[in-house]
């Protein structure tokens, strides 16, 4: 139960630190659902390209989700900290 709790905790510190990820994870995901429920009603195309085609679809959600994850964190670092920083300066 120990190892249950920690693995949990360290996901959700995870989570907090990166929310993208989840969210990348959580698109992945409902992407690959939707086009799975779609295959029944994919017509002609044949299942590679109707796969290749959820793949896609899945990944780039990922990598945006990715890169939507890491200009938020640049901007944290290299814009509101220094902010922060100057504020602290000007106070003393």
């Amino acid at each position: 139960m120990s190892d249950y709790e920690e693995n949990e905790s360290k996901f959700m510190r995870k989570a907090k630190e990166n929310p993208f990820v989840p969210v990348g994870m959580a698109g992945f995901f409902a992407i690959v659902a939707w086009r799975l429920m779609k295959m029944k009603n994919r017509g002609n195309t044949k299942m590679s390209v109707h796969l290749i085609h959820m793949r896609v679809g899945a990944q780039g959600f990922v990598v945006g989700a990715i890169t939507i994850g890491v200009l938020y964190s640049m901007y944290k670092d290299y814009i509101v900290k220094p902010r922060e920083e100057q504020k602290a300066l000007k106070d003393k």
